[in-house]
């Protein structure tokens, strides 16, 4: 009986899922809000609540970030990312200082104090990368130019998280600095190693795993992935970095061969996270918290997008493509949610979850919005300005030169 409900409740989730995903494609949008929203009605104080099936849907989620972060590594190589993040470390530095401090300063003013103030900036710095994954996916710009400039921050952010993760941890469980320092040397060693491995070794790990039989490579890829990500979180480093690491290290005929095979099961345990996120959000905690939480979105979704914009114009890219870099960085998603998780077990200050959910939900569902409207919005902004600016001693201005087409080339494995 219990596994006849389970496949009731999970063959209702996917088949729920299938029909949201046409319903956004006949309107030419990311289903994303929409796995979003159809979680929320079926989870915690939801309309119809479901419980069975939770235990599988959590693992599912996990697997689908791992998946979703694979398969933006096997779009590089590893002398890519090696490049990009030597040319972008300062947009790193950029991302902090507008899109941390925002949270910290929130904290504060709020009365919550240091603590709390860490665990907050963190929630409002980090991008969704499964999000951010997903979405370019969707709207087919994994080619573009401005690309590995998102891919670069995204990177740096998840790194960054094998720094920022010891310390909120050391901090909430008000640990020593002696093992705060050890927790932090670890994560760094492992952070180190996975990415040297994966820059040194790549071609022989490419060889390793590659074979003409469909069933051996996606069986070996998948356990591969599986297997990094799992030692790399349990040494206190982001899953989803080794994950990525894993894709970086893949090249040739092997990174597109694992391309095709795993592009269903990405697209299959993607929208089972998205789903899993709005089960675990209560409907009836964000009222209280909604409007700090809307004013935080806000502040923080046009600092995210000065920062895609910033960096991609420090990168040469075109004005459209600036626009669509910084539009596509405002998802916040599920590191955001491992760290207010980190801080309500701690129990520091019982808003601060809700907050967090709220702000979460409301950027994880303007995000795919921003990515896709951000540029258009921006170009009709430019055109009435341009249109409305007076003449100079009664000759008219002078026409805009059209976006340049470096900004339409695409970028591909090299």
């Amino acid at each position: 009986m219990h596994s006849a409900v389970f496949l009731i409740e999970f063959g209702a989730i996917i088949l729920g899922l299938g029909l949201l995903g046409r319903l956004a494609g006949r309107f030419h949008f990311s289903p994303i809000p929409l796995y979003l929203l159809a979680g929320l009605a079926f989870g915690k104080g939801g309309l119809l609540p479901m419980g069975t099936s939770e235990e599988f849907v959590a693992i599912g989620a996990e697997i689908g970030v791992i998946l979703l972060l694979l398969m933006l590594g096997l779009e590089y190589t590893a002398s890519d990312l090696v490049s990009n993040l030597k040319t972008q470390y300062p947009a790193g530095l950029v991302d902090f200082a507008l899109n941390a401090l925002p949270g910290a300063i929130a904290a504060l003013l709020m009365g919550w104090g240091p603590v709390a103030a860490v665990v907050l900036a963190g929630v409002t710095w980090i991008s969704s990368s499964g999000v951010i994954a997903k979405v370019m996916g969707d709207l087919g710009r994994i080619g573009n130019r401005e690309t590995p400039v998102i891919l670069s921050i995204l990177v740096l952010e998840d790194l960054a998280m094998a720094v920022y993760l010891p310390i909120v941890t050391a901090l909430l469980a008000g640990v020593s600095l002696a093992a705060g320092s050890l927790t932090l040397a670890i994560a760094l060693g492992v952070a180190g190693a996975v990415l040297f491995v994966a820059v040194r070794y790549g071609r022989l790990i490419s060889r390793f795993v590659s074979s003409d039989d469909p069933e051996k490579l996606l069986l070996v890829v998948l356990g591969l992935t599986l297997l990094v990500a799992g030692i790399a979180q349990q040494l206190q480093v982001s899953a989803a970095v080794g994950a990525f690491l894993v894709g970086i290290a893949l090249s040739g005929e092997v990174a597109e061969g694992a391309h095709t095979l795993l592009s269903p099961l990405r697209d299959l345990f993607a929208a089972v996270f998205f789903v899993f996120f709005g089960l675990h959000t209560d409907p009836a905690s964000i009222p209280p918290v909604l409007l700090p939480a809307l004013a935080l979105a806000v502040v923080t979704a046009l600092t995210k997008i000065a920062t895609g914009y910033w960096a991609a114009r420090r990168a040469g890219i075109g004005r459209n493509g600036r626009w669509r870099a910084g539009g596509a960085l405002v998802a916040r998603g599920e590191f955001s949610i491992v760290i207010a998780g980190l801080a309500v077990t701690s129990g520091i200050e019982p808003a601060l979850g809700p907050l967090a959910t709220a702000y979460v939900l409301i950027l994880v569902v303007a995000g795919p919005l921003t990515a896709r409207y951000t540029e258009p919005l921006a170009a009709w902004f430019t055109s009435r300005r341009t249109a409305e600016a007076p003449s100079l001693g009664g000759i008219p201005a002078p026409a805009k030169s059209p976006e340049s087409v470096e900004d339409q080339d695409a970028v591909g494995r090299t």
